[in-house]
């Protein structure tokens, strides 16, 4: 492997890494929703009330609380990730398991208060190529052991106000994040040493945000059953010391950047609509929109993140003390191709790592759920998440003439099983 080719690496695992910090899946990195019944629907949480668990959601829904709720669960997330990687064997991520979890706790104070409290995990994932065959003198880059883990935890305390059909609630938001990267970089023939690792250990952040949720219940005015709901959510930025800012770094001496690239990863702003009818207190269908403000959030707007638009489709059937849900949602990646890979270099290392660095890509995702009360007091939920594999391939001919393939591939699917337990007093 000759200098040149090796700076050429060099610049394309260093864009890789940087995104890999951000790697999540589903909705970009979003989870498709928390709470348990929420994703057997679909994720439709707008204006369908889910108790306790609506207080991130929309927080104005926590008013169809009777007295005091608590939600305790998680979603076990398993994704699959594959990627083709610099003309090397395809390898899998070993960072194939996450634990998620939930709380939630909502109280109605007075006929017109609410009051709640919450701990959920909206993100969870990285990837761990550790295990992988690392020998660049023979032609092995195995991934570059290439270790990454981002982990996004949100508390929040939903204050609701509800008056005949109308109700309101702001969410105050404090975000707890940790990220940590770890990777090998070869280093041209005749160092020292074949590789220098990379690595600033465990970086954490808090940030704050808010959310504002309303709904309208047009039971009152001739149409009973029928809601509308919305809701904003509020960037949040974060700052992850010496972790992109050291992970860029070696490449400084080198001329790949002029500067370590900044340490910000800020969450996006949203925002989005809801519409929910229930029938013969049996049948509630429910649709939501949302919009996610990828490009514009520090960091994943630099890497050409795309906005996102985001559709679902729920139902529910429930019958004296059990429920079964269904749902389907949509969400075009937001991490695109970007033209001209096969010209330029910028173009091609941009779509080199979109594909690599995050693979985010997950379009499709189809629901099942369901509860059971064994008292009036007492449930549970659970729900199942699948999105199917989606492969991308990303022109990166820009590189051929460095003896580089003149595309990668990378796939994605993704299961999940959430949990919950309900509890009603």
């Amino acid at each position: 492997m000759n200098v040149k080719t090796t700076k050429t690496i060099a610049k394309l695992v260093t864009l890789s890494l940087i995104t890999s910090t951000m790697l999540h899946a589903t909705n970009g990195d979003n989870l498709i929703s928390v709470g348990t019944k929420a994703r057997g629907m679909g994720g439709t949480s707008m204006a369908v009330s889910h108790g306790a668990e609506s207080g991130l959601s929309n927080g104005a829904l926590i008013t169809s609380v009777e007295g005091t709720e608590i939600s305790f669960g998680g979603i076990v997330f398993m994704p699959e990730i594959k990627t083709q990687f610099l003309g090397q064997p395809e390898l899998r991520s070993k960072a194939d398991m996450n634990m998620i979890p939930e709380v939630s706790i909502a109280h109605k104070i007075d006929d017109n208060w609410y009051i709640g409290i919450g701990m959920w995990g909206t993100a969870g994932m990285g990837t761990d190529y550790s295990s992988k065959i690392f020998n660049p003198a023979a032609g092995a880059l195995g991934n570059f052991n290439m270790v990454t883990n981002l982990q996004l935890l949100q508390f929040g305390v939903p204050i609701a106000y509800k008056t005949e059909g109308f109700s309101v609630a702001v969410t105050p938001i404090m975000q707890y994040g940790n990220l940590d990267i770890n990777y090998h970089m070869p280093l041209p023939p005749g160092s020292p040493i074949p590789a220098l690792n990379v690595g600033a250990g465990l970086a954490q952040d808090f940030g704050f945000g808010y959310n504002i949720g309303m709904a309208y219940d047009f039971s009152e005015n001739g149409a009973p059953g029928l809601t509308i709901g919305a809701q904003y959510k509020s960037s949040i930025k974060m700052t992850y010391d010496n972790q992109l800012s050291n992970a860029t770094a070696p490449f400084v001496a080198l001329g790949v950047f002029p500067v370590p690239m900044s340490d910000d990863l800020e969450q996006p702003a949203e925002f989005g609509v809801g519409l929910a009818y229930v029938y013969e207190n049996q049948h509630t269908f429910a649709f939501d929109y949302k919009r996610v403000k990828w490009s514009d959030a520090d960091g994943y707007g630099d890497f050409g993140w795309d906005d996102g638009d985001v559709y679902a489709f729920g139902y529910q059937y429930a019958q004296d003390n059990w429920a079964f849900r269904a749902g389907y949602n949509r969400s075009d990646s937001v991490v695109v191709e970007i033209p001209g890979g096969s010209a330029s270099p910028a173009a091609a290392a941009l779509n080199f790592f979109n594909l690599l660095g995050f693979p985010a890509n997950s379009e499709q995702h189809y629901t099942l759920g369901g509860s059971y009360e064994f008292s009036e007091m007492f449930s549970v939920d659970l729900a199942y998440v699948y999105s199917p594999k989606t492969t991308d391939t990303f022109d990166i001919g820009a590189f051929a003439g460095l003896g580089l393939p003149p595309a990668i591939t990378t796939s994605h699917r993704e299961d999940s099983v959430s949990f919950q337990l309900a509890y009603k007093f």
